[in-house]
């Protein structure tokens, strides 16, 4: 697989496969780790790791893998949610050098990182790029490639068929991700985020967010023309991913509690690509699969 940069915020990954039943490639779509945050699942992150080896999968995190609240000054920081290693003068090196031990060992599958409002705060407060140094210190360490991206931006899958040789036809998905914005809403939920989006990006296939701790999916049938004039129909899916950070615990009286919200859902999602044959149609299929 090759990766191919072309804006700053758009990558295309080649992908070649051969047409024929079995053939399937795996990616792990996830957001909100929190990985730093003492109420962070870090067991249920390398459960999802350690499948995403077993199955060859491409990891995709789009932002807010690092919490980094208790830094100096920072007015959202507390005392009791900081991991033990990390109590030190160098919390931001700290920060960073552990995430390396932890994802080091899953660095050659991560595709891309993108940013967060965490990051993104951090980067604006105290003038540091945690996932910049984090990718850096990936790279460096175990030869990856992992891609830097941005708070939204394009990821287009290009399958190409082996059998029709170097440069031959294939078929291609549009990936669009966003970390996302809001307080997602106690009874939508943030759903109505899928109506709007689905105007302004009609060339996305997958749309993908996160921030608002919610897990749900959002399917749209959509009526097309091809430039041949041919009517036909395809789908958009709309994706909001979970957290591994469980805020809402027994006796816990956090911000999260003294908002009222409720328990949210832990995990990540697959996003399982496979070949099944149809005259006339495409032949590259994709399904969504909760990670938990």
């Amino acid at each position: 697989m090759r990766v191919e940069r072309n804006a700053s915020n758009s990558i295309t990954l080649h992908i070649p496969y051969k047409g024929k039943g079995g053939w399937e490639q795996w990616f792990l779509l996830s957001s909100d780790r929190h990985h730093d945050n003492p109420k962070t699942d870090q067991k249920l992150e390398k459960k999802h790791l350690d499948q995403a080896l077993e199955r060859d999968a491409l990891i995709m995190d789009f932002g807010d893998l690092f919490c980094a609240m208790q830094g100096k000054y920072d007015p959202r920081g507390t005392k009791g949610d900081i991991r033990p290693e990390h109590q030190c003068l160098n919390y931001f090196d700290a920060l960073v050098d552990s995430s390396v031990e932890f994802y080091k060992p899953y660095a050659k599958n991560i595709l891309l990182l993108g940013k967060g409002n965490h990051e993104t705060s951090i980067l604006k407060r105290q003038e540091i790029d945690l996932n910049q140094r984090l990718i850096y210190g990936l790279n460096k360490e175990t030869g990856s490639n992992i891609v830097s991206g941005g708070y939204s931006g394009w990821v287009q899958l290009r399958f190409r068929d082996m059998r029709k040789g170097k440069g031959g036809g294939g078929e291609t998905c549009n990936l669009w991700y966003h970390h996302g914005f809001g307080g997602g809403g106690p009874v939508t939920k943030g759903v109505i985020q899928a109506n709007r989006r689905a105007t302004f990006l009609p060339d996305a296939h997958i749309i993908v967010g996160g921030h608002i701790h919610e897990e749900w999916r959002v399917t749209y049938q959509r009526a097309r023309l091809s430039t041949m004039g041919k009517p036909y129909q395809d789908e958009q899916m709309h994706v909001c991913l979970p957290t591994y950070k469980d805020e809402y615990q027994d006796g816990a009286g956090g911000w999260h509690i003294q908002q009222g919200r409720p328990p949210k859902p832990l995990g990540a999602a697959w996003l399982r690509f496979y070949y099944e044959w149809s005259k006339g149609n495409k032949n590259i299929k994709y399904e969504l699969i909760r990670a938990k």
